[in-house]
């Protein structure tokens, strides 16, 4: 398992992680989006876990413009104690990642990903945490022949006033879909709002609460984790992946 870069022809080069299975076969692509907290330990660390299932996993820095990972400088837990010092400096890096930067990027970050030896031909995943759960739905429906299986977990930004809103674009999906949410991530009107829209882009999806969750469940580093949510997030996205990208 291996970090590679990925390249961005217009802006300029991504470092990235990229964890797959060391034995000289190909396997099915899946697309990580980071938290907005970003690329670090935990998230190699889940990437591997999934690796080991039989996945190529790309996990790109979505803060490549303002340098390579860490971009912000992290603590080994973010407690509730740094989190406001910690956000202050992410959310310029948040707000710059604009919608148009995100589809060129997920364009760069899809060719990559399609084009290493590693991966086998077909379709390949995108999955995201927090914003990055926005992001791979934009991904999908952005790339409705590539893209099969579409997985947020803690979403942000998902469901928004926009007239682009994610959850405005699902009619050009033909991924099948999960969507786990922490009990405050959308109001009712919101996830009702959500089920709407996939129930009329007619994909097969689930959107679920996981109970007793906070905003941030599955990140081991943060006070939001909840050990018995991150494993129904296993529970809930291998077997979408399995059934969605031919996983021999």
């Amino acid at each position: 398992m291996t970090a590679r870069p990925t390249h961005s022809p217009t802006d300029g080069q991504a470092d990235a992680f990229a964890a797959f299975p060391d034995d000289g076969e190909q396997h099915p692509g899946v697309l990580l989006y980071m938290d907005a907290i970003g690329l670090r330990p935990v998230l190699r660390e889940m990437a591997r876990e999934l690796a080991e299932h039989g996945y190529y996993v790309l996990v790109p820095n979505l803060y490549y413009r303002h340098g390579p990972a860490p971009v912000v400088e992290l603590p080994e837990r973010i407690g509730e104690d740094v989190r406001p010092a910690v956000f202050a400096q992410l959310m310029p890096l948040v707000e710059a990642h604009t919608t148009e930067r995100a589809l060129r990027d997920a364009d760069a970050y899809l060719r990559f990903l399609t084009t290493q030896p590693e991966v086998s031909a077909g379709p390949v995943a995108a999955i995201g945490y927090c914003m990055g759960a926005a992001l791979a739905m934009r991904t999908a429906t952005a790339h409705p022949d590539q893209v099969a299986a579409v997985a947020g977990f803690h979403p942000g930004f998902l469901v928004t006033d926009a007239p682009d809103s994610p959850h405005r674009l699902v009619s050009k999906l033909t991924a099948q879909v999960h969507i786990g949410l922490a009990e405050g991530d959308l109001t009712p009107e919101a996830l009702s709002e959500l089920n709407q829209a996939l129930d009329a882009a007619g994909v097969g999806y689930t959107a679920e609460i996981y109970p007793g969750t906070v905003h941030g469940f599955t990140m081991a580093d943060t006070d939001a984790f909840n050990p018995s949510a991150l494993q129904r997030h296993w529970d809930r996205l291998l077997p979408l992946l399995d059934r969605t990208l031919a996983n021999s």
